[in-house]
Parts: structure tokens; sequence; C-alpha cells
């Protein structure tokens, strides 16, 4: 999952706050990109009606029970709108989307449209090759750029010479927020006579009562490698104490990752593995057999995405809770997080006007509505996710959507630093969770590929001028 997954020049693009409650933008395209098969910018909002007999294929990674349900039920609304289309839909996990979106990409009857990671790895590098289409003319025509805060949309913005992302053409729309916070079961909790955490003191303290209580503090499994970055990352914004010092390193204006907040979250991952808060041999213990070993009840925490809300709440009902990760008394929240998976069109698409037709309707108002009576996060609340309960699980999610983004405490995936960022944390946290690796030795390889892609980009930069 997002193992996902941005970056602005000046203004931290992350930084949603108020704009997410009153996006101050201007309708029309930012003139560095057209949209259409054949790069002609599209002049009238298309009408998918008068297409004739279309099939669109799309693949997509919400594969997970309220992403996959909300997907379903928008694709059927959109056929019935429009009977003359069909939504071919294949949807793969995350992982496996990652691993085949290139090679789909680069044949000759590519999807029409697809869900690509932002950041270098993916994105960037479709964008750079000529595999996505720019949506900026479509983002005028349906109003993309009201409906967003322009920081959102810069998080899917590729340079027209396809060396950074946060800035250039816009190649993707998201539909969801998301951030990673910490689900606890009440059930469990009260077996150990331990109150929900209100700071990070609270739930850290819990840890070892937990134990102690014959508990398993903290659920977690490691086996699809990127639930290390999420855990990793909730820890070093704590150890940092705010979102800016993290954001602007994988911003590539920052000072790096040699730094004291990087080797207290590896000591602290290490130290938790080492004193058995986390399940014995949780590298080789899969993300969603941890998950449902959750809701089960063997666990009284998990830190993982918002994602998560609708698997868990339907077997755990009023057991679950959760929140953004507690802060420090008195600081502001801070965690990973940003927006999901992009929805973007192939350059090859037979059908772009109904591609743009089809991602209007994904992140419409309506669609609000509909992905939040699924339990999943939209990227703009609507009147819906006002009205739900505040002592629900659902409640608590969007409250601390809006709490984050009122603090500034989002920051972004880890592995959009560098273009191979994901394939090497993830391995090297693996080994700080075996104590393979020290807590050091991170520090100093995370920042040797930093230091090395940004090198490489000056040089680049230099070479263009």
């Amino acid at each position: 999952m997002k193992a996902h997954r941005h970056h602005k020049r000046g203004r931290s693009c992350i930084v949603l706050g108020a704009l997410l409650l009153a996006a101050a933008c201007v309708p029309g395209t930012d003139g560095s990109g057209a949209a259409g098969s054949q790069g002609a910018a599209a002049t009238a909002v298309p009408d998918p009606g008068k297409a004739g007999k279309v099939t669109l294929t799309v693949w997509d990674q919400q594969t997970r029970g309220g992403a996959n349900a909300q997907v379903e039920r928008l694709n059927k609304e959109f056929e019935k709108k429009y009977p003359n289309v069909t939504v071919k839909r294949v949807a793969r996990s995350f992982n496996d989307l990652k691993k085949t979106l290139k090679l789909a990409l680069s044949g000759d009857n590519p999807p029409d449209v697809v869900q690509a990671n932002q950041g270098y790895s993916d994105m960037v590098a479709f964008a750079r090759a000529g595999m996505l289409t720019p949506l900026d003319s479509y983002a005028g025509l349906y109003e993309w750029n009201t409906r967003f805060p322009q920081t959102l949309l810069n998080l899917n913005r590729v340079s027209a010479d396809g060396k950074r992302f946060g800035t250039g053409r816009l190649y993707g729309i998201s539909q969801e927020g998301e951030y990673i916070g910490v689900y606890y079961n009440k059930k469990v909790l009260r077996k150990a006579g331990v109150e929900p955490p209100k700071t990070w003191q609270d739930l850290t303290g819990a840890l070892p009562k937990l134990k102690k209580a014959g508990q398993l503090p903290v659920q977690f499994g490691n086996l699809d490698k990127y639930p290390a970055i999420h855990t990793f990352g909730v820890l070093q914004g704590q150890a940092a104490g705010s979102a800016e010092p993290v954001r602007e390193t994988v911003f590539g204006r920052g000072k790096g990752f040699d730094t004291d907040a990087t080797r207290e979250a590896a000591r602290t991952l290490a130290d938790w593995a080492k004193k058995g808060y986390f399940p014995k041999g949780a590298n080789g213990k899969g993300y969603d057999d941890a998950a449902k070993q959750f809701a089960d009840g063997k666990g009284a925490f998990l830190i993982t995405g918002t994602w998560q809300l609708a698997d868990l709440r339907k077997p755990m009902g009023d057991d679950l809770g959760f929140m953004p990760p507690p802060p420090a008394a008195g600081q502001q929240p801070v965690t990973t997080g940003g927006e999901g998976l992009p929805w973007s069109i192939t350059s090859k698409s037979d059908h772009p006007e109904v591609a743009a037709a089809y991602l209007d309707f994904l992140t419409d108002a309506h669609a609000s509505k509909v992905m939040t009576e699924e339990g999943v996060l939209p990227v703009v609340p609507g009147e819906a996710a006002r009205e739900l309960d505040p002592d629900t699980a659902g409640g608590q999610m969007f409250a601390g959507w809006q709490k984050l983004n009122a603090a500034d405490g989002l920051v972004p995936y880890l592995d959009y630093t560098t273009p191979t960022f994901y394939d090497t944390l993830s391995a090297d946290l693996q080994g700080v969770l075996s104590g393979d690796l020290d807590p050091d030795g991170l520090a100093e390889r995370m920042q040797k590929e930093y230091a090395k892609f940004r090198a490489q980009q000056r040089a680049e930069n230099e070479d263009a001028k």
C-alpha cells in the first residue's frame, strides 16, 4: 500500500492545512502540458455517452475491503450513467502493481487508466518515458484546480524535463487522503489494565505493561517489507519532534538522514523487536496476516495506514479504536502521510477523453460520499465525513486527518527520496529488525544514497546549462 506514496520547490507541497477546507486555487492549466492521446489540448468537457462502444481498461491497487468496495460501486455507477462504456478492471496488490506496471505501459496495448505511485521510481520514470498523458487541460475543464488545493495537485506533477516531481505537468489525481496511525484493540487494553494512550509517553510506557500482562504489545508483519518503512517513519517523526526536518530531506532540501532522529528511530525499532514488543519472526509474517491476527485479538496496537480501517472495523466493531500517533506531551501530532496513489491516463490510450471523465467521476463530491460510507478517507472530505460519530474509529480517523493538517504534521513517504530508496530502505530495515544492521549503519546507508542521488541531480542540472 502506498507503500505509497512528492516534492515542491518553495513551500512544502505536503502541507495541506486549511487548504483542505478552502482550496484557493485558480481554474485552468499551468501552461506546461496538454491532454489527449496526440497531445492536443481538450477544449470542452468530454461526453463519454457520445464516444460509441468503449471498453476502458483500468489497473488499480484498491484490493482491500473498503477501497475495493468504493471502486466497485463507482465503476457500476459510471457504467450505468454511460451504458456504452464498460470498465474492465484489473486489481492488483501494491507490490504486484509496482512490479508489473512498467512492462504493461511499455507494451503495444497498455491499460487506459492506471494507478502510478508518486516519486522518482514510478511516476517520474513513466512520465519521462512518455508513457503517461499530461492532464493539465482536463484539470482546467473539470475544475480539478478548484476541487483540490494546488498543493495536492503538485504532488502528482513532473517537470517537463522529467527530472523532478512536484512541479510541471500534472500526471494524475488522487482519491484518498491517508496517514499512518495507531489502531488499538479496546478489549485487549482493558484486559491488561491499560488506557488508550493520549501521549507518546503513554504509548511507549504501555508496551512493557502489556507484555507483562501476557498480551502482544504491537502486532506487526514485515514480509512485504513496506510495513517497516511506515513504522520507522512514525518513530522518526516522533524523534524529530516535527514534520519539517524529515520532509525537507525527502524533498531534497534538508540536511539528510545522518541525524539523531534517524538513529533514535532505528534504535527504537530494534529495541521493540529485541524486547518482544513485536511478534517473533516479524520479518517472515505477511502484512495481511498481521492485520487479521490483530482483528482476532492478538495484539494491543497495530501501526499502519488509514486504508486498513474498513477491513478492521467489520470484525472488531466497537472494540476498534484509531488515532494518529499520539504526540509527546506538549507537542503537535506528526506522522507519515499524504494522499493515495494517483489515477493516471496512459499515453497510448485510445479513449483519453472517456478516461478523463472516469477520473473526474472517481474524485467528485459524490465519490467522496461513497468513499466515506465504505470507510475510506477522501482526500477532500465532504459532509458525510462531518456526520460520522466521533467515538467510532471512522470518526477518529477523520478527526485525526483534520488535526494533522492543522498542525502541519504530515511527512511524505520516505521511499519518494530517490528512485531506489524503496528497495534499499525496506531491505535495510529488515536488517535492523533482525539485528544484522545497527542504527548507526542504517543512518549512514540512508545518507549515502541520499547524497549520491542529489549529487547526480546537480551534475545533470549543470550539464543542461
